[in-house]
């Protein structure tokens, strides 16, 4: 398997996927840009939920997303409404093999189980098209074919989607939804199909990333509180919590990311341009360690937004939205992180990059 860091521009022209060589130290270097055939919003938000000001335009995790044995990439175009797969070759390059129409205005996050493939679309009030998510089968070609009939509506019509995630074993499927906060579960079915939502309310506001652990266990971002939470998950898809909103002193934790050996959690706090690092204990429960600077002291501040572990678990990486730049971190065996690189594809500052995805 390739050592790889994928990046998505979301340029409102042409959407490209930017590629790293990721050497055995961790470290970044540029390999090249592939376009997705599809456009990006550039510095537009899919929505008025959050300023305006040309970072985090899609309002989501998972809009670049590999899927679980990383032989395939699949990155949404919301500025054309469509999503675009590609095949990982053995060098890391990449191979656009399908764009298919996303069933839906404005997608913004991508899950795949196995064969089947989940989109969540934001929806347009301008048009009149609601939110949903719409299931696709992924061939091994890499063809994208849609599921008829796996369209679903969320908890409403215009709730707006942060995530779509497939739990551990693929049974359900749970959407942060980031205006309603609600986090709504799906059931999935062998034809691809859903059935739900079965509605749980976030026990924080505006919730919007979030990773299932090996057990079964979910956490979820909330960025009004700059808070964490983890919840267990009963068969009928109702969520308890474990720990709830656990503040990490920072604002807009975003996004969050897992350690290998799942005792760590990474929040990525865009206002504040840190990262936190939780301890997850073996009932899931949460507390906060520490926090470090998403770019040296001194230099311009990074605003952080994606962020990924590697799948050795030796080091974190998370995307700059203000400077369209990758931030590389050491995880220490305490969980903390030690910075080591800042990787640009350009020499000059670009607003509007959003997805990561790191093999």
């Amino acid at each position: 398997m390739p050592r790889m860091v994928y990046m998505m521009t979301n340029r409102e022209a042409m959407n490209e996927v930017i590629a790293f060589y990721r050497d055995a130290n961790g470290l970044l270097t540029y390999m090249g840009s592939y376009p997705t055939y599809g456009r990006g919003t550039g510095t537009r938000k899919v929505s008025s939920a959050t300023a305006n000001d040309g970072i985090d335009p899609l309002v989501s995790q998972g809009s670049l997303t590999l899927s679980r044995d990383a032989r395939y990439l699949i990155a949404v175009n919301a500025g054309s409404n469509s999503i675009s797969s590609f095949i990982i070759n053995d060098s890391g390059a990449l191979v656009l093999t399908d764009v298919k129409p996303s069933e839906g205005s404005q997608p913004n996050s991508v899950d795949v189980f196995g064969d089947l493939l989940y989109v969540s679309n934001v929806g347009n009030a301008a048009t009149q098209l609601a939110s949903n998510i719409s299931g696709f089968r992924l061939e091994d070609n890499g063809r994208l074919t849609h599921v008829p009939g796996a369209t679903h509506y969320l908890s409403t019509i215009n709730a707006q989607p942060a995530q779509v995630l497939f739990t551990p074993d693929g049974s359900k499927i749970v959407v942060s939804e980031f205006t309603t906060d609600r986090l709504s579960v799906f059931h999935v079915n062998r034809n691809g199909m859903v059935s739900g939502p079965i509605i749980n309310h976030s026990n924080g506001t505006r919730p919007l990333g979030a990773y299932f652990l090996s057990s079964g266990i979910l956490l979820v971002t909330e960025v009004a509180s700059s808070a964490l939470s983890s919840y267990s998950m009963s068969d009928n898809g109702i969520l308890n919590v474990i720990s709830g909103s656990v503040t990490n002193g920072q604002k807009t934790a975003c996004w969050v990311a897992i350690s290998r050996n799942e005792r760590f959690a990474y929040t990525t706090n865009t206002l504040s341009g840190t990262i936190s690092t939780f301890r997850i204990d073996d009932s899931g429960k949460l507390t906060v360690l520490g926090h470090t600077t998403s770019t040296p002291v001194g230099a311009p501040t990074g605003i952080p937004i994606d962020a990924g572990v590697s799948k050795d678990g030796l080091n974190f990486y998370t995307l700059k939205g203000n400077q369209g730049t990758i931030s590389v971190f050491h995880i220490k065996d305490d969980g903390s992180l030690v910075r080591l690189q800042i990787a640009a594809s350009t020499p000059y500052p670009y607003f509007g990059s959003q997805g990561l995805a790191v093999i």
